[in-house]
């Protein structure tokens, strides 16, 4: 369902609150700051609710959730901005929702830590996660506390540039309806699951990784054997190609212009 943002809303502040007290660590500190302001601050790009509401601590996988339409948000907080990769929680349970299709939507909130400030902050919604962008790290060595417990990885780089929404970019608030907007676009994801999605999420990333608006059938060819390696047991991969284009146009993500060549609308 698509919402409109009520009018007089109020606007996204960036600042924290007073420092938390009878914290030492710099990473508690950060992390009771980061949480506080989500729950003050953040909405639901989801359905327009106006906040989030946090859950209980040490739950698997997500930190908040809207008490609207219920989807669910993973909040990962740095002083860096982010990088190609993200360590995450356990791979098992991150492909067990993956495969359940209830993964939480992510949240990659920059700050400044002397200024006290978010500079940054990104959403991910949950269908441009698919299992090509989840690699499992290594086990912890049998020394370790948890010894086995193997951790995973997202690959950031691997979504596209579709699927990372900026609200706040470079210690600017973009306006919640331009934000839900553009979450609106891509919700023909939602109507697949696993594989299906994989592969158009997959197909979305290597077109822009093209780097121009207007591109041919060859120009996506040449993808070929990142695919195959993606989607082993697939063995007409060309033929998934253009079936992915032809949703892709289907849905308003690219336009066809005949001849083989398309643009990105």
């Amino acid at each position: 369902m698509i919402r409109q943002v009520r009018p007089g809303a109020v606007r996204m502040e960036r600042g924290f609150s007073d420092p938390p007290t009878g914290f030492v660590s710099a990473s508690q500190i950060a992390r009771i700051d980061t949480e506080l302001w989500a729950a003050t601050w953040m909405f639901c790009p989801n359905c327009g609710s106006p906040q989030l509401s946090k859950y209980v601590a040490n739950r698997p996988v997500a930190d908040f959730y809207c008490p609207s339409c219920g989807d669910q948000f993973e909040l990962k907080s740095q002083s860096k901005g982010f990088g190609p990769t993200l360590a995450n929680g356990a791979y098992g349970k991150k492909m067990e929702r993956l495969a359940s299709d209830s993964s939480p939507n992510l949240l990659l909130l920059h700050y400044d830590r002397d200024q006290r400030l978010v500079e940054n902050l990104i959403v991910v919604p949950k269908s441009f996660f698919t299992t090509s962008i989840i690699k499992a790290r290594q086990p912890l060595k049998p020394t370790a506390r948890r010894a086995g417990w193997v951790g995973s990885t997202i690959l950031l780089d691997g979504i596209p540039a579709s699927g990372r929404i900026q609200i706040i970019k470079d210690g600017k608030v973009r306006s919640r309806q331009a934000v839900l907007d553009e979450w609106n676009k891509f919700r023909f994801l939602e109507q697949r699951v696993g594989e299906g999605r994989g592969w158009l999420v997959d197909v979305m990333a290597c077109i822009e990784q093209l780097g121009k608006p207007l591109f041919t059938l060859a120009d996506v060819y040449a993808f070929e054997g990142h695919l195959s390696q993606t989607y082993p047991d697939n063995q007409n991969v060309r033929p998934k190609i253009r079936q992915q284009l032809q949703l892709l146009r289907d849905s308003g993500y690219i336009s066809f212009l005949g001849n083989g060549h398309y643009a990105l609308r």
